[in-house]
């Protein structure tokens, strides 16, 4: 049988008009490349000269030849930054190359950078895994008979607990996306939930101005009470794991002005922190200080900012630079603080000695490139940026004077978040607007607009490169640190979403209209 073939492709008729000159090839300019490190800005390799046409997946394979000791090979991030004059208000200071330097850097609208320019790019090492931005809702999940004012997925990502206006709190199985246990026994509203980072326990603070243990395997209550406060639960924090694993101690602070640290073996309390004049809104419970023993930190309606000594309870720095009440706190460590022994991978430690040993690991290695951070966010539309605790390679001695001031929120700071690894912060306000920081630094990179609506609540996903936030305006946005701009728009709640969290693909959000969503990819 024999073959046949396609007819032959009909020539291009110009009907009398003369045919066009083929266009010729454009040239590409060769450009000379300083890559530098984006924690210290030390070269990471000799200045190269380079086609401006080389793709960025080039770049990441020619920086991993050229610096990385190591056999694997480590993604990476590259940006450039705008000169101070030619940076446009609002808008990014930094480049972030995503084709090549020649369709990034030198076609971009400002027009400042040419070909003699030597490029410095700062290179920024990524998460090895990446995570995929939630696209979808996958369940739609009633049961509170209130608005839902918090949620939380536990360390593991296995369970999520959220607090209600109903006076109750909920733990859902998210293997199966169910309802799993109701845990009732507050007299008010649920107003934060906070897991131990071995996942054996629940705290929940409230309106009632107790606080509450619970077991999540079974739902049941793990003793009465604890009980001290005259007012309302605020905010909760556990002692980190790489500093006690048996049996973590847990911090409540309170709208009466107080802090409390409880022995949650004992169930005792071991000392109550009474510095402040005014409601304690947030407590945060970090991992460094003197000796390594764990510092608390808290912030105060009184406008300041208290450092405390987390194994006596002793007072060590206050800080009063705001000029209205600090409403938010957050530490460059509080992912790993959180999520203690467990990373991606998924292991799941023998004994509690080797739980310490893993979270130890996580901990010095989040810290090996800049010492434990601090960022308060307060009323006064602006946020501070502190180190008061500097590394052993530090030479500078301990001061409680703010690294930066981080000004341009036009309304009240209402959330701030460190990133997972720490390189990157995003604050949210009552102006609908929310802006990335550079970590370590404090220096403004971009604004995230596109809400309607004040930004309540934003969380990281595990590898830093998109950032969740939720709005009164009823949609959740995610948010690509890559390009500045929107990823996935979120709608289907009806009415404002009060809180947000996001792991490992799977985000979940709940608000004023009673409803838990979880969205995925």
């Amino acid at each position: 049988m024999s073959v046949l073939l396609p007819p032959p492709k009909r020539q291009k008729v110009y009907h009398g008009v003369p045919e066009p000159a083929p266009e010729s090839p454009r040239s590409t300019p060769n450009v000379v490349v300083q890559f530098v490190s984006e924690d210290d800005g030390s070269p990471l390799a000799p200045a190269v000269n380079l086609p401006a046409n080389v793709s960025r997946e080039a770049l990441e394979g020619l920086v991993n030849k050229l610096s990385v000791k190591d056999e694997d090979p480590v993604p990476f991030s590259f940006a450039i930054e705008l000169p101070a004059d030619a940076a446009t208000p609002g808008a990014p200071t930094r480049v972030v190359i995503t084709k090549s330097i020649e369709d990034d850097v030198l076609s971009h609208p400002s027009k400042v950078f040419t070909p003699e320019d030597v490029f410095v790019i700062r290179c920024s090492p990524q998460a090895v895994f990446k995570v995929r931005p939630a696209t979808r809702c996958s369940s739609t999940l009633s049961g509170h008979a209130s608005p839902i004012l918090c949620a939380s997925f536990s360390p593991t990502g296995n369970l999520l607990a959220t607090g209600s206006g109903d006076c109750t709190a909920r733990l859902w199985d998210l293997f199966t996306e169910t309802p799993s246990h109701t845990l009732s026994g507050h007299k008010g509203w649920v107003l934060c939930v906070e897991w131990e980072a071995m996942e054996r326990k629940l705290a929940t603070g409230g309106h009632d101005g107790h606080v509450r243990l619970w077991d999540p395997k079974t739902g049941k209550p793990i003793g009465d009470a604890l009980k001290g406060h005259t007012k309302w639960v605020t905010s909760l924090a556990w002692e980190p794991i790489h500093i006690n694993a048996s049996s973590p101690r847990l911090a409540s602070s309170s709208k009466d002005g107080t802090v409390r640290v409880w022995n949650t073996s004992t169930r005792r309390l071991e000392y109550t922190l009474g510095g402040h004049s005014a409601s304690v809104n947030v407590v945060r419970w970090g991992g460094g200080g003197m000796g390594g023993k764990g510092v608390l930190y808290t912030a105060s309606s009184d406008r300041t900012v208290r450092v405390w000594d987390a194994d006596q309870g002793k007072p060590l720095y206050t800080l009063k630079d705001h000029a209205h009440w600090v409403t938010t706190l957050t530490l460059n460590t509080d992912f790993v603080l959180r999520t203690g022994p467990y990373d991606h991978k998924g292991k799941k430690p023998a004994s509690d000695e080797e739980a310490q040993k893993l979270a130890l690991d996580r901990y010095t290695a989040l810290l090996a490139s800049s010492p434990e951070l601090l960022i308060s966010g307060s009323d006064d539309h602006t946020l501070f940026l502190w180190s008061l605790f500097p590394s052993a390679s530090d030479s500078a001695p301990p001061s409680t004077k703010p690294i930066t001031r981080l000004t341009g929120h036009q309304r009240q700071i209402s959330h701030v978040a460190f990133s997972p690894d720490g390189r990157w912060a995003a604050s949210a306000g009552w102006d609908n607007a929310i802006r990335i920081w550079e970590g370590r630094t404090g220096k403004y990179v971009a604004t995230l607009r596109g809400h309607v609506g004040a930004v309540y609540r934003l969380a990281w996903s595990a590898d830093s490169r998109m950032l969740v936030s939720a709005s009164k305006d009823t949609t959740l946005k995610i948010w690509d640190l890559k390009t500045y701009k929107l990823k996935s728009d979120l709608p289907g709640h009806t009415d404002e979403v009060y809180c947000v969290d996001f792991v490992a693909d799977k985000v979940v959000s709940g608000g004023r209209d009673k409803t838990v969503k979880i969205w995925r990819n």
